[in-house]
């Protein structure tokens, strides 16, 4: 099958990489280098260093809405194209050109966490369960048919990097199945329901602020859903302390000597782990950053530091 593939990071490396192997990939659109690090210069997207290495027709558009662009896109004459995380809205005339139409990976159970951070927001709701959508795209947000899911669970431990990771890679299987059913004609779309709709907004960075007056569950599930962006943060001392790695104390045994104690209170530090008075129970932080510095396990951060009856936040 002729494909043409939309998509910037990371994420969507999987299912081009698959499509390489399994299809012809007739050109890829990805976004316009970006300046990043310090130095502010110019990065190429993940999607377009793997395009090149596979020397594919490469097109880095500021949007979609040039008829030069359209133009270039029919030359292509592709069956379907395949969009993941592209990060530009496909307008109706683009959506038109494919013979078999546009397909999306959206990294949710639709029409559950429709948006940009559907991987981030399900983690801070506690969901238990999420997975990956193939979907045919319309103009709506994240509304067009269903072609097939996939389901998995959502781990303990599982931050917002390692579940991305993985349901990019269970994306990629699912992707080629929905291509494999569209071809043999044995694979329909259905609209999705019309219950249970979620919104997944971008995420802001200020949400990454610790409210040490929340309960420990809340925050543990903040710290997992910002790693690695932008990255559960807190204050001690009036410096920034970045939080990579927490989970809630299983332990009572400190309850009690807490009740004088302040949110945000460092109750104690022992075992590789500082313990922090939270709203409602105690947070195990695990693994911290301070500015400009490398991430350390807690041993290693408190070496040399009186840290128990210090405030955090």
């Amino acid at each position: 099958m002729r494909v043409a593939f939309a998509g910037t990071p990371e994420f969507a490396l999987p299912a081009l990489a698959a499509l390489i192997e399994s299809h012809s990939v007739v050109g890829v659109l990805t976004q316009p280098d970006r300046p990043s690090g310090r130095g502010r210069r110019l990065r190429a997207s993940p999607v377009k260093e793997l395009a090149q290495a596979h020397q594919l027709p490469l097109l880095q558009p500021a949007s979609l809405r040039d008829e030069a662009v359209r133009a270039r896109l029919a030359a292509w004459s592709p069956d379907v194209l395949v969009v993941v995380a592209y990060g530009l809205i496909l307008p109706a005339t683009v959506l038109a050109l494919p013979r078999l139409g546009c397909l999306n990976i959206h990294a949710s159970l639709l029409p559950r966490w429709r948006g940009a951070a559907p991987v981030q927001r399900a983690i801070l709701a506690g969901d238990s369960v999420t997975g990956v959508t193939i979907m045919s795209m319309d103009e709506g947000l994240d509304t067009g048919p269903i072609l097939l899911t996939r389901e998995i669970a959502i781990g303990s431990d599982d931050t917002a990097g390692s579940l991305a990771a993985t349901l990019a890679g269970l994306g990629a299987e699912a992707l080629l199945a929905a291509l494999a059913g569209l071809a043999a004609g044995t694979l329909a779309a259905h609209p999705q329901p019309g219950v249970g709709i979620t919104y997944a907004a971008k995420i802001a960075k200020s949400e990454a602020s610790i409210d040490w007056s929340r309960d420990a569950a809340l925050i543990e599930r903040q710290v997992r859903a910002f790693n690695p962006w932008p990255v559960a943060e807190t204050t001690l001392g009036g410096e920034r302390l970045r939080i990579h790695s927490a989970k809630v104390s299983a332990g009572n045994e400190s309850l009690k000597e807490t009740k004088s104690l302040e949110n945000g209170d460092i109750v104690l530090v022992r075992d590789g782990i500082m313990l922090v008075k939270c709203g409602q129970g105690l947070l195990e932080v695990r693994q911290v950053q301070k500015p400009g510095g490398r991430v350390l396990a807690v041993s290693e951060f408190a070496h040399n530091l009186d840290l128990a009856g210090r405030r955090l936040g």
